[in-house]
């Protein structure tokens, strides 16, 4: 099972997700990559493994209803992947995925809508291996 809140980079990674605007992604398909204004502003994407993604929907995209999950396969990105600390009030030092460099659409095996849940809270993800 992949690990809710890794703290150290998983052995074996099955499945990264991204949180954009369905509209950027839309973007992204024209380009053949996704390129968010975090790879401008500190150097990379934001990654989570699907169980922690709920917490920076929930820190950044409160109220939003036009997010979609892009469900990436690590092992087609060309860029590195680091597991590096979120923001201090993660759980428990938790670790999250950062890719230095853009996300090539043919790494999204699929995308699914991310609407928030009727209380407004966005839920956590479960992936099968």
């Amino acid at each position: 099972m992949y690990p809710d809140s890794p703290r150290k980079p998983p052995a074996r990674t099955p499945l990264l997700v991204h949180l954009c605007p369905a509209a950027d992604w839309q973007v992204a398909l024209g380009h053949g990559e996704h390129r968010p204004p975090s790879l401008d502003a500190v150097g990379f994407v934001h990654l989570s493994a699907p169980g922690q993604v709920h917490l920076p929907a929930n820190r950044l995209y409160a109220g939003r209803t036009d997010l979609v999950l892009l469900h990436i396969d690590p092992a087609l990105l060309s860029a590195e992947v680091r597991w590096e600390p979120g923001v201090p009030t993660d759980p428990g030092g938790m670790l999250f995925p950062h890719l230095y460099g853009p996300l090539p659409v043919a790494a999204v095996l699929r995308v699914t809508p991310y609407p928030p849940g009727d209380d407004g809270v966005f839920p956590a993800v479960v992936e099968p291996m």
